[in-house]
């Protein structure tokens, strides 16, 4: 007797993994959005801007920028396995290598920030010298975060667009107006960071916890 298969039942299985390309295919740029660009510049104006105890505001600061180094990592891991499994080859952009650097950079920061401002901390002499470094270099590497990401952005609508995508089409001005937020975005986080603190005298002690 040959077995029935009914039809219901393998559409769920069709829909399930058109899903779960669709997510593999956006799970990289919406996981580096996510991450270095909006929770990295909370976690960066967050210092800057709330009105809390400065050892609340440094594990805020902390703890965010561990969130966005984890979902960075997360989403390259993603494109690396989107790229495997479609036998695309790895690192051969201008894109590629700037993310490689990038999170490699925001590795280092964050670990540094760590050892020298919140624990084991280092001495007072040497967290004052540090943080007008550990501001620049931290500015640095997120408007270089921001640029990849703009670079990423015309990157798939390069792709999108030599697979058949009408160049004046509702999702090309969707990627362009995105790219835009982001970078005016970027900006405004780097204005905050500039800007005169309205809640509290600057202090560049930075003490450790």
């Amino acid at each position: 007797m040959a077995a029935v298969v009914k039809a219901t039942p393998l559409t769920f299985v069709v829909h399930a993994l058109a899903v779960a390309a669709a997510v593999m295919v956006l799970i990289h740029p919406v996981l580096m959005l996510i991450g270095f660009i909006i929770i990295g510049g909370e976690a960066i104006v967050s210092y800057k801007s709330l009105p809390l105890k400065k050892d609340v505001k440094k594990v805020i600061h902390l703890v965010l920028h561990a969130i966005a180094l984890i979902l960075g990592i997360v989403g390259i891991s993603a494109a690396f396995k989107f790229h495997n499994e479609s036998s695309i080859l790895n690192l051969y952009s201008l894109h590629s290598w700037l993310g490689i650097g990038v999170i490699a950079l925001y590795g280092i920061q964050w670990i540094y920030g760590f050892i020298i401002f919140f624990y084991p901390g280092g001495s007072p002499s040497l967290r004052a010298e540090s943080l007008p470094w550990h501001v620049l270099f931290g500015m640095f590497v997120y408007v270089l975060a921001v640029a990849n990401a703009a670079i990423g952005f015309l990157e798939k609508l390069t792709f999108l667009e030599s697979s058949g995508l009408p160049k004046f089409g509702s999702e090309a001005y969707l990627v362009n107006f995105t790219a835009i937020a982001t970078v005016l975005y970027g900006t405004f986080v780097l204005f905050t960071v500039y800007a005169q603190k309205d809640q509290e005298i600057e202090d560049f002690s930075y003490s450790a916890i």
